[in-house]
Order: structure tokens, then C-alpha cells, then sequence
């Protein structure tokens, strides 16, 4: 980890503040009613920051654009819904588009940011599932960014009481709101929960390679393709522990995860070391008694000393301590997250070179939860030139993406928790899906992906041959054995 130098820091904030000035449009709003959750889309003119929490008593989900400006004056909305009731909107006199969507009663939401891509531009997608489909843990939001931090990308939800005299659309800013828990999901449609950490942030840049990537921003950029994908799969839901370029300690990173009630945490990063020859991806696990290789102990004092730079006060210092020491009587948390691993290195197998190919253990202070199967995945080596050109690219980032949501869904398809959607879907009661074209996308990729035969996705959707483009959605029939 280095510290950037102070001039180039000064450069950045200079340059981040001229983004920031930059005000996004809202041009059109919609909203559709699918099968398990109503979508409400956003089109922007740009790349957007936002922030998202739900009120309680009446129910409603509050997203802040910042820097945003709906184009219309918010004054042509659509009507309501499936879990929407109707749309609200307002443009703050502290700079943010508001938009409010009221409920016909409790439902979770997720929101992700898409990049332009089949003649559309940039795309803010919220997605509410309700009570019956959400998950039974209670969700909470990642750990707000403070005044000065900008809004994160992506957010989960944070559920509120209303403050006795707040209007959501007034301009004067709301009272914080209060955590409660929400309704438990019925019996049998328990959700699972995805936590995805992508590494360092914030005044930790991580490490970089020579061409100057720095880690924080690629394993964001592949966490929030994994989430999207998490997000479209049936039965899961993707948390992240940060969703925009914020410094989180190693314990916060666990405390929120845990909080959003994770039924497995995948912490991604990229690796780095003297030897520019050295590549490939590694997928590491906890281990109390030693590292299984000097490798594996040496990345581990790299990632843990992250913590150093953020806990100037100290405050916690006792509290990560006594983590530290806790005996962690956590072995079938290990075994399931070892099998995880397993399931990684199979499928990442199929898009990267691994560099070992067993799971590796060492005593990463992240991965310390005695209850959340955990992986740290070094997805490549930064400090190898060819890697870094990798981490770069949007299609070796989708790849990835896809290596390790496989590598999920897999897992959890042949272990399904008793009381989820997955446990009922593994039982044959499997969703046909939808496949978007995009750019690097084959047709034996894409049936090697979801675990079906060319044949047949040639079949459902009566195409010859293996010309396919970019924007068509392809059907996808269900996977005969998972």
C-alpha cells in the first residue's frame, strides 16, 4: 500500500470537484411489473452518484441523485405500479433530484448503475421485491458516506421510521433515520444474501500496477458487475460493503456484512509483487494456525495492514483486538467456504490463468466471521503488465464477473439452505431466463454460462447457425443438471 503523493491528491480533488459540478439529467422515467419484483428505471445523461434508503409509516423508497436535475421539472411521471402506488419527484435546493416512490406496502429494494450499452445510454435501475419475496434477515445500508464523501453508486436499503414532520420532497434535509426490522419473507422464499467487498478505498488506493491502475477502482468496477448479475439471478440478492471510492476498516467490512444478514462474503482484490513474470488469480480462505504457503502469508500482511491507515483515533482498537483473539469454533464455516472456493477455481479456470489450484488459506483479519462462509479472491496480478491491461478491460471484468457468480450459483444450487428460493428452484423448479447480447458474448459462451447445450438455446429461440448481436435477448431454457 503507498500513499499517494500530497501534489497528485490535490490534482484529484481538483478534478473530482469538476465532475461533481457537472449536473446529471433525468430524461425519462420508467416502470415495469416482471414476474418477482417491479422496475423502475431512470434514464440519465451521464454517469450519476446516488443514495437510496426506505421510510416506513406510510412505506416508501426515497433515492437522491446528486448533482441532479430531473429534465421535465419532475412533472411528468408515470402512474404506479405493482409494489409502486405512485411517483413523486423534486429537484433540492441543495443540488439533488429526489425521487420518491410510494408503496402499496413493504418491499425491498436494490439499485444498480448500468453503463450505455444496446443504443441506450446510462441507466439507474431500482428493483422491488416485495415482503413475501424479500429476504428474512432485516437488510441495512452500507455504512453512510459522510458529507464530504460522495453518494455510493449502488446502494442497499436502509429501512426508517418517518421523522414526525418530514416531507421526503421538501428541501429541508430529513432527520437521520432509524434502523427497524422488516417483515420476515414467508416460509420456503427466503432470499439469499450476496455480501461482495471489493477492496481498499478511500486514502487506501491498494496496490497499482505501472501503467497506474489502481486496485481500489478495478475490484469495484468487477464487484458492481457481480452484483448486477447476483441481482438478476432468482433467489439472491447482492449487498456491497462499499459501492463508491470510500475507506472502510477490515472490521467494518465485516460488521455490515454480518448485518446484512450475508449468507456468504466474497472479498475481491488484485495482487501484486516484485516479480513482474508472476500472474494469475488465487483464491484464499481463513486459516487460524498458518498460511498454506509464504505467498499466501505474505499477501495476507498486505491486505491486513489496510487497516493502519484508516484508524488514526483508534477508537476500536480494543474491539478489533479482541476479534482477533476470539476463538473462532467456525469449522463448518470453513468447509463451506473451502468448497466455495472449490467452485471458484473451477469456473475462473475457464476465463484466467490460476495461479494455484487449491483453495489457499491464510489469517486475513476480513474474513474473520464465524458464522458467513468467506473468500478473499485475488483476481489477477496488477503489478504483471498483460494482467493489468486485463483488469481494464470491460470484457476481462464481465468475464470474471460471470467466473465468479457461476461459481455462486453452483455452490448454492447443489447446498441449498432449507427455506430459501434456491432450495425450491434447486428441486426442478427451475426459471426459464433472459440473456442480453453483449459485446464478447458467443453462443457457446453463453450455454456454458448458464449450463445448457447450444442446441438448445438455439432451439428456444429458433436462430441457425452462430450470428447473434449486440442488444438481442436470447431465452434461455432451464439447465438440465446444476
Amino acid at each position: 500500500m503507498r500513499f499517494l503523493p500530497l501534489t497528485v491528491g490535490s490534482c484529484l480533488l481538483v478534478f473530482a470537484t469538476a465532475l461533481a459540478a457537472q449536473t446529471v439529467n433525468v430524461t425519462d422515467i420508467r416502470i415495469s411489473q416482471g414476474s418477482d419484483r417491479t422496475r423502475v428505471v431512470l434514464d440519465l445523461d451521464r454517469s450519476a452518484r446516488h443514495q437510496m434508503f426506505t421510510l416506513a409509516n406510510p412505506d416508501r423508497v426515497v433515492v437522491d441523485i446528486r448533482q441532479g436535475k430531473f429534465a421535465s421539472g419532475a412533472g411528468q411521471l408515470p402512474a404506479g405500479l405493482g409494489s409502486v402506488a405512485g411517483l413523486r419527484g423534486a429537484n433540492r435546493d441543495d443540488g439533488t433530484a429526489r425521487l420518491v416512490l410510494d408503496l402499496n406496502g413493504v418491499a425491498q429494494p436494490t439499485s444498480f448503475l448500468l453503463q450505455p450499452g444496446g443504443g441506450k445510454g446510462y441507466r439507474l435501475v431500482i428493483d422491488l421485491v416485495s415482503a413475501a419475496a424479500a429476504p428474512s434477515k432485516p437488510a441495512t445500508a452500507s455504512v453512510p458516506a459522510p458529507a464530504s464523501t460522495p453518494a455510493p453508486a449502488a446502494s442497499s436499503s436502509l429501512t426508517a421510521a418517518k421523522p414526525a414532520s418530514a416531507d421526503p420532497v421538501a428541501p429541508a434535509s430529513a432527520a437521520t433515520p432509524r434502523v427497524v426490522k422488516k417483515a420476515p419473507a414467508a416460509e420456503g422464499d427466503r432470499t439469499l444474501v450476496i455480501a461482495i467487498d471489493p477492496g481498499h478505498g478511500g486514502k487506501d488506493p491498494g496496490a497499482h500496477g505501472r501503467g497506474g491502475l489502481q486496485e481500489k477502482k478495478a475490484v469495484l468496477q468487477i464487484g458492481t458487475r457481480l452484483a448486477e448479475l447476483v441481482n438478476a439471478e432468482p433467489g439472491m440478492r447482492a449487498f456491497m460493503t462499499r459501492s463508491d471510492d470510500r475507506f472502510l476498516s477490515l472490521k467494518e467490512r465485516r460488521d455490515v456484512a454480518a448485518r446484512a444478514g450475508a449468507d456468504l462474503f466474497v472479498s475481491i482484490h488484485a495482487d501484486a509483487c516484485d516479480d513482474r513474470r508472476v500472474g494469475g488469480s488465487t483464491i484464499y480462505v481463513l486459516s487460524e494456525k498458518g498460511a498454506t504457503d509464504e505467498a499466501a502469508k505474505l499477501v495476507a500482511q498486505r491486505e491486513n495492514s489496510a487497516d493502519l491507515l484508516g484508524n488514526v483515533a483508534l477508537n476500536d482498537k480494543d474491539a478489533m483486538l479482541a476479534s482477533v483473539l476470539v476463538d473462532l469454533s467456525q469449522n463448518a464455516s470453513l468447509e463451506a467456504s473451502i468448497s466455495v472456493g472449490d467452485m471458484f477455481i473451477r469456473e475462473m479456470s475457464k476465463v484466467s490463468k490460476i495461479r494455484k489450484q487449491q483453495v489457499q488459506q491464510a489469517g486475513f483479519m476480513v474474513l474473520k466471521m464465524p458464522d458467513i462462509p468467506s473468500l478473499l479472491v485475488e483476481t489477477a496480478y496488477i503489478s504483471n503488465p498483460q494482467e493489468e491491461n486485463n483488469l481494464q478491460s470491460v470484457q476481462f471484468q464481465q468475464r470474471l464477473a460471470r467466473a465468479m457468480h457461476s461459481g455462486i450459483r453452483s455452490y448454492f444450487y447443489a447446498n441449498p439452505p432449507p427455506g430459501t428460493r434456491i432450495a425450491e428452484l434447486s428441486h426442478g423448479q427451475r426459471l426459464a431466463r433472459e440473456h442480453v447480447i453483449r459485446n464478447g458474448d458467443t453462443l457457446s459462451g453463453i450455454a456454458q454460462y448458464y449450463n445448457v447445450s447450444v442446441s438448445r438455446i438455439r432451439a428456444t429461440n429458433r436462430i441457425e447457425g452462430n450470428d447473434i448481436k449486440v442488444g438481442q435477448v436470447l431465452r434461455i431454457p432451464p439447465a438440465m443438471d446444476i
